[in-house]
């Protein structure tokens, strides 16, 4: 199919992420204030969305306490700048086998909870967005699974909409956008739906351009997409999303380098897709913007 350019593009700054990536950057924000001043510097460099993970603000390891979710949604809603603020519902569906040929017990790490424990920080903090894994998949990093079931997802599913908060289905594969598909059909979720494409995750979908355009031409066309690529190819899936018609994800949980050698900080991440768009003859447009295009509504601190 021909391409059809994005020429109102927006740039989600993924903060912080879950991986083990604390000790590998001293730009990867731990504690709430670090991850919210990140994500508000990445705004005023122009992120119209903030994708928050939390992490325990001493080891940096990944955190579901809803008290440091808590924290860091409000010290972005009280910023002097506006962003759309997205909180991952990713944790709790994690498993980490035993041996092979004993493969139960599940071993340390295993981290399982039911749907109602998995969005209860989405129900506490009321995100405009928070994402969705549409699929269950082996993940490279720590050797597990990461577990969506059908079932899992059309609970927590569910339970997002009826909250009004937008899901973003993460497609790792194209058998998530499939099964996405079949969640708007069933009236889990609302359509048109917002989708991330998530390029080079292993084992997920390789990031080459031929498997990008399949997972394309499987976003229904009224649905609003963007993209990404892990490591050095953060950049060039900032123009190849673009030119196929998405938008755009940078940010220290997919990415920890602005050149060979040079550690980025989110805000620089997100002032080259600037550049990289504008040059591309594509405007970046803001929060505003973004929450019209997509029907969101803006929530203010909770007292």
């Amino acid at each position: 199919m021909p391409l059809t350019m994005n020429r109102e593009v927006f740039i989600t700054c993924a903060v912080t992420g879950s991986g083990g990536t604390q000790d590998r950057s001293p730009h990867v924000p731990r504690s709430p204030k670090q991850i919210a001043d990140s994500a508000i510097a990445a705004a005023k460099a122009g992120a119209a969305v903030a994708h928050c993970h939390v992490r325990d603000p001493e080891s940096g390891a990944p955190s579901r306490d809803l008290t440091y979710y808590r924290e860091v949604t409000d010290r972005i809603r009280d910023a002097d700048v506006d962003v759309v603020l997205n909180l991952t519902a990713g944790m709790g569906g994690d498993i980490i086998f035993g041996s092979a040929e004993k493969p139960f017990p599940t071993a340390a790490g295993t981290d399982m909870i039911g749907a109602s424990e998995r969005v209860a920080h989405i129900a506490e903090c009321l995100p405009e967005i928070c994402t969705l894994d549409c699929g269950t998949m082996n993940f490279a990093e720590a050797d597990y699974v990461m577990t969506n079931t059908p079932g899992m997802l059309t609970a927590m599913g569910g339970m997002m909409t009826k909250l009004g908060v937008k899901p973003e289905i993460e497609a790792f594969d194209t058998g998530h956008l499939w099964y996405a598909k079949q969640l708007v059909a069933d009236g889990v979720l609302d359509s048109p739906a917002l989708v991330q494409l998530c390029m080079g995750v292993p084992w997920g979908a390789p990031d080459d351009l031929n498997t990008f355009m399949a997972m394309v031409n499987n976003v229904p066309d009224d649905w609003t997409f963007s993209g990404f690529g892990l490591g050095r190819h953060q950049m060039a899936y900032v123009a190849a999303s673009v030119l196929a018609g998405g938008n755009v994800r940078v940010g220290l949980e997919d990415n920890l380098w602005l050149d060979k050698g040079v550690l980025a900080t989110n805000e620089q991440l997100v002032d080259r897709a600037v550049t990289i768009i504008e040059n591309m003859g594509a405007r970046v447009i803001g929060p505003e913007a973004v929450r019209q295009k997509l029907g969101l509504t803006k929530r203010a601190r909770a007292t």
